[in-house]
């Protein structure tokens, strides 16, 4: 389970970026993909372009390229360049599997976006803050470590890294959700924030929260299964796993039904500060007191999907 340092880490910290003179998107060395051709972006929020963009694999002549990707509906230069932003996080497990160049690229492209910032006051805007945003990219080597865990206890994943903040109650949580093929669990910590200036809050961590373990009451079996290239009929076992989910039905709400385990946090460094440089209503960036960049994404937004 994360420490309660990793999940704290999502009060942001910054890093500063290294390669000025990156390409705008990265490439992956592992991918038979050779270029990937976007358009020139001019972001302006009355620029109003269509992404048409080829891929080409290793090795094809320019001039034959087959256009494989057309987005149908007109985007606004500064919406069309979010989902390339975005769509450059694939397969970098939230920042952690990202070689340094691609880091400092992705950090470049971060930086050009935060020069549009629609919202040059964010908390003059609190109602714009409020609500859960899921993370989908950091640069905060801090939530390595609880990244790097991804995959490691067998069958279970890190589903989920949230931050929510209530703007009435001036209150953050920060959440991590893991999830087995028999339970999902939490780790959280609430704090209370202050605003101190047009973009930056205090951030005070009060407690953590261990959620109870939600428990699945079904057991799915297959009918087969192939083991030392022979397949087993699990048929006969059927009866045995239907008494076992009965069980297992009854101790999934007894255990269910208990109460998350809080536990206060009382130390003195406890406290940290969150700057928010980039904000609208589906994408938030936000940096911090230490080495860390963190791109969120709007709980129900698009870009979740992108």
């Amino acid at each position: 389970m994360a420490s309660m340092a990793s999940v704290s880490q999502l009060t942001f910290k910054t890093f500063q970026n290294s390669s000025p003179n990156s390409k705008l998107i990265p490439s992956s060395s592992h991918s038979i993909v050779n270029r990937i051709d976007f358009p020139a972006i001019s972001i302006t929020k009355s620029t109003k372009l269509k992404k048409n963009f080829a891929v080409r694999a290793a090795g094809e002549d320019e001039s034959e390229a087959p256009s494989v990707a057309v987005l149908e509906k007109e985007l606004s230069g500064i919406d069309l360049f979010k989902k390339q932003l975005v769509d450059s996080f694939s397969g970098t497990n939230r920042g952690l599997h990202v070689s340094t160049e691609t880091r400092a690229d992705i950090v470049e492209l971060i930086s050009q976006l935060e020069a549009q910032n629609p919202t040059p006051a964010p908390t003059e805007a609190l109602p714009l803050l409020n609500g859960k945003w899921i993370l989908a990219y950091t640069t905060c080597v801090g939530l390595f470590p609880l990244l790097s865990s991804d995959g490691v206890l067998p069958l279970v994943k890190i589903a989920e890294l949230s931050q929510t903040i209530d703007s009435e109650e001036f209150t953050v949580q920060n959440s991590v959700q893991f999830a087995g093929p028999l339970a999902t669990t939490s780790f959280s910590t609430n704090a209370t924030f202050e605003v101190r200036s047009p973009k930056r809050v205090q951030i005070k961590f009060q407690e953590g929260v261990i959620g109870t373990p939600q428990l699945t009451d079904s057991i799915e079996l297959p009918e087969t299964i192939e083991f030392v290239g022979q397949k087993i009929d699990l048929t006969p076992f059927k009866s045995l796993i239907t008494s076992v989910q009965d069980t297992a039905a009854s101790v999934a709400k007894k255990i269910s039904s208990q109460p998350p385990l809080k536990f206060p946090i009382s130390h003195p460094k406890a406290e940290s500060w969150l700057l928010t440089t980039y904000l609208d209503d589906d994408l938030r960036v936000s940096r911090g007191d230490g080495d860390g960049i963190f791109v969120l994404i709007k709980e129900g937004s698009s870009l979740l999907t992108a």
